[in-house]
């Protein structure tokens, strides 16, 4: 008789959410806000919004959270804009992390745009 191991179970969108909002810590993001899209029409669950006050802590940010998600068992789904390192997209299907130049996230204020979703308290006062 064989036995089939199990594949790892996927973690949940929450649980991605707060490893990647340590991770982005980690790496000094600016004002991280994470959003609960689930009550609204939305692309996905959760977003994470960070900034970075150069262009190489926004590809710093995206390349920590990557590398702690993949630690946990997942790979995102879509990667967009990390050879322009103004904002970065980390697509995981339930949950989005966006990871935006200082200037690029005033500009476009994702935050106004979502104003309906609830904030998610992601304790990283706690984390220090």
């Amino acid at each position: 008789m064989t036995v089939r191991q199990r594949a790892p179970s996927r973690p949940g969108a929450l649980r991605l959410l707060r490893a990647a909002a340590t991770a982005a810590a980690a790496k000094k993001a600016i004002d991280p806000v994470a959003l609960d899209l689930r009550a609204l029409a939305g692309v996905a669950d959760y977003f994470l919004i960070c900034s970075a006050g150069s262009e190489v802590q926004v590809k710093a940010i995206a390349e920590a959270v990557e590398e702690k998600l993949h630690e946990h068992g997942a790979t995102p789904w879509h990667v967009e804009g990390l050879s322009g390192r103004r904002w970065v997209l980390l697509d995981y299907v339930e949950m989005v992390v966006h990871v935006f130049h200082a200037k690029t996230r005033e500009y476009y204020l994702l935050e106004r745009l979502w104003g309906d979703a609830r904030k998610v308290d992601l304790g990283l006062e706690d984390a220090d």
